[in-house]
């Protein structure tokens, strides 16, 4: 129930594709038990934006997060073709949002790894992912080799590393590891590693720092992933990295996911539209409620994230109230009600 003394703050609310809008609106509906923090703008953006006006992330909506500075949203589907560029990225572009943060927790006991704790921190701007790609044409065939060039600045690189270790200054994190593949990509990552090794240095008081190469670190994500804290590393690592981690978790549902700059942030379900799934109203809304709790202490309201995060916890696994994909036979509204329950009671 919304509260009339308080003061909300303006963000912007792009409800995706797919399931987008069913589980944005349980966000939301959690949201307003817990006081209605936030004055929302619903904008467009996917395909929704392009059959309302041919482009995937209208001005209007860049316009807004423009204005507001915090937006939640759920999955945008991109289409293969045509011409468009990943939505995602262009967020990020456009909004210069150079942190990933991606927190993996356990939050159902049982499965195959118990008491999984980690952050993983990805720069989000840099390495491979500037797409610097161009074609070699031979003969007759213009496809005959591809070449694509990363890019990793010192100045991008400090960055992202000093919001790792400030992160993990803040929440009480022992370790920040360092992961790159500098034994082969000497410039590309080398660069990384030296940089944040520098950064780390201003932090040894506070927070143990180690490196690993990826694929090391993907494999001892498997084998034994409680030796990991914070975990910082470039684009394309850190997207590999943190599906891997919410593997141990259950899967991309029960991950939320912040992008985070200077003048803005945005908070997402980091799973995708599921269109085979739409509007069949079983849809799990775990992971944008959860984006919704970091976004509630980015604005402030650290409090209430923690009210957030007991009341699905309570729901999980007090009520046993889960939807299907976890086990349970609870529809998206069912989970919904339960997780308002618990935070009016």
């Amino acid at each position: 129930m919304s509260n009339p003394t308080q003061q909300q703050i303006p963000a912007t609310l792009i409800p995706g594709d797919g399931i987008g809008p069913e589980v944005t609106d349980a966000a939301v509906a959690v949201l307003e038990a817990l006081g209605s923090p936030f004055a929302w703008d619903i904008q467009l953006g996917g395909m929704a934006a392009i059959a309302d006006g041919g482009d995937p992330l209208p001005k209007a909506t860049l316009a807004s997060i423009h204005k507001t500075g915090l937006a939640l949203k759920g999955p945008l589907t991109t289409p293969v073709g045509g011409g468009f560029r990943s939505v995602n990225v262009r967020l990020r572009e456009e909004f210069h949002l150079y942190a990933n943060l991606r927190p993996t927790k356990t939050l159902i006991p049982g499965g195959r790894y118990e008491n999984i704790d980690l952050v993983i921190v990805r720069e989000n701007l840099e390495g491979l992912y500037v797409a610097f790609e161009h074609y070699i044409p031979i003969g007759d065939d213009p496809h005959a080799v591809a070449m694509s060039s990363g890019v990793n600045t010192r100045d991008g690189s400090r960055r992202i590393a000093e919001f790792a270790f400030d992160y993990a200054a803040r929440n009480g994190r022992k370790k920040v590891t360092i992961v790159h593949k500098a034994n082969v990509l000497k410039a590309l990552t080398g660069v990384f590693l030296e940089t944040a090794q520098q950064v780390a240095e201003k932090y040894k008081d506070r927070v143990a720092c180690d490196d690993r190469i990826v694929d090391a670190c993907a494999m001892q994500l498997v084998l034994n992933p409680w030796q990991y804290d914070v975990i910082v590393t470039t684009n394309l690592f850190g997207d590999i990295l943190s599906d891997l981690a919410a593997g141990l978790v259950g899967g991309l549902g029960m991950a939320p996911g912040a992008n985070i700059g200077l003048h803005a942030a945005i908070f997402e379900a980091v799973h995708g539209s599921a269109p085979d799934i739409a509007g069949k109203g079983i849809a799990n809304p775990t992971s944008v409620m959860l984006a919704a709790a970091m976004m509630l202490e980015h604005a402030g309201m650290k409090d209430k994230r923690t009210q957030l995060e007991n009341a699905i916890d309570a729901v999980l696994n007090e009520d046993n109230i889960r939807t299907g994909d976890l086990g349970g036979k609870a529809s998206t509204k069912e989970f919904t009600a339960a997780v308002i329950k618990r935070l009016q009671g």
